[in-house]
């Protein structure tokens, strides 16, 4: 792998519905000799505490989102950024048609789920199993147990649900690209092509939006890319930024 990338490169990167900012953990120790700065976002389904990243100081500045994750970031954020890479993402989730109708449906169902009532544990726990179901499918087709450790490994706060719910509504309205989405930034879009969260529809209207930017398909990848060489794939094209 080359390292013309510079070491003042700033990576902004923001988990998905259901995730929590450790995701990135791996990413962050596989970059670690390139001395890059991070900022993960935090949502806070979890135990972890709500935080919204932002740049510091100078260099290169590149947004890595995982599904939702770019629509989760602040516009303004999102704007400073000179690349971004989508992963498993999307700029409208619902399609249209038939297959939309699906969806909602799926989306209205899962929104139940999170209702509050009839008690707080019984709702927290309610709400966990939705995460582990979910995340079964957003595994697919390797197994939920390669995942690291996140919102759904118990019982989710009052807190969490209401973020939950609130974004769970977001992902329904998003129609295409994220807010502050800059027009003039390097794009690249990671497609895991069995993904069961992401749909060949869906896929294919990100790329319409998106003309310029560059296609990786990893062939076999569910939407959480476990076994798949996403790191690598996306690690060397950011160091060739540097070159560009």
């Amino acid at each position: 792998m080359a390292s013309s990338a510079p070491a003042s490169l700033q990576v902004i990167a923001m988990h998905g519905w259901a995730g929590d900012g450790t995701n990135w953990t791996a990413w962050q120790e596989m970059s670690a000799p390139l001395g890059w700065l991070w900022a993960c976002g935090e949502r806070g389904y979890g135990p972890h505490a709500p935080r919204s990243p932002a740049w510091e100081g100078a260099g290169r500045r590149v947004v890595i989102g995982h599904s939702m994750g770019p629509h989760l970031l602040d516009a303004a954020v999102l704007a400073g950024a000179d690349a971004v890479v989508l992963l498993a993402g999307f700029g409208r989730f619902v399609p249209p048609g038939a297959e939309g109708r699906k969806v909602r449906a799926a989306l209205a169902a899962m929104a139940a789920q999170l209702a509050e009532g009839p008690s707080d544990a019984e709702t927290a726990l309610r709400a966990q199993t939705l995460l582990r179901r979910f995340l079964i499918e957003a595994a697919s087709p390797d197994p939920a147990e390669l995942l690291p450790p996140g919102p759904a490994d118990q019982p989710v706060s009052a807190a969490g649900r209401a973020r939950l719910r609130q974004d769970l509504a977001l992902l329904e309205r998003c129609d295409g690209l994220p807010a502050g989405f800059p027009s003039g930034a390097r794009v690249l879009i990671v497609e895991a092509e069995a993904d069961r969260i992401v749909g060949p529809q869906v896929r294919a209207l990100l790329r319409q939006a998106l003309p310029q930017a560059e296609v990786v398909s990893l062939a076999g990848a569910g939407h959480c890319l476990l076994r798949s060489p996403v790191m690598a794939t996306v690690l060397e094209w950011l160091q060739g930024l540097g070159a560009a």
